[in-house]
């Protein structure tokens, strides 16, 4: 346990931080899983599913959750997902 007042306050910021991104990514991982299953059932709002799930990574990235590489990556393989579902 820390025993300076700065640092006892650094632990709390960042509890309060780890649990804000936690519920982030939570949601993100969600998102991401709704929209792979409506492409895979090819349901009618899977292009509305794979632009909200689009729209979290780059929220994510935006927050520092994501690095950018890893949000391209992500939206890159669910286009090309839907795409193939649409042929």
């Amino acid at each position: 346990m820390p025993n300076i007042k700065s640092a006892k306050k650094r632990v709390k910021v960042i509890e309060a931080k780890t649990l804000r991104n936690k519920a982030i990514k939570s949601n993100l991982k969600t998102t991401l899983k709704k929209a792979n299953l409506a492409i895979e059932n090819q349901e009618e709002n899977s292009v509305e599913a794979v632009r909200l799930a689009t729209k979290k990574i780059d929220q994510a990235v935006a927050k520092g959750i994501l690095h950018k590489n890893t949000a391209a990556r992500k939206k890159s393989q669910l286009a090309v997902k839907a795409a193939a579902a649409n042929k």
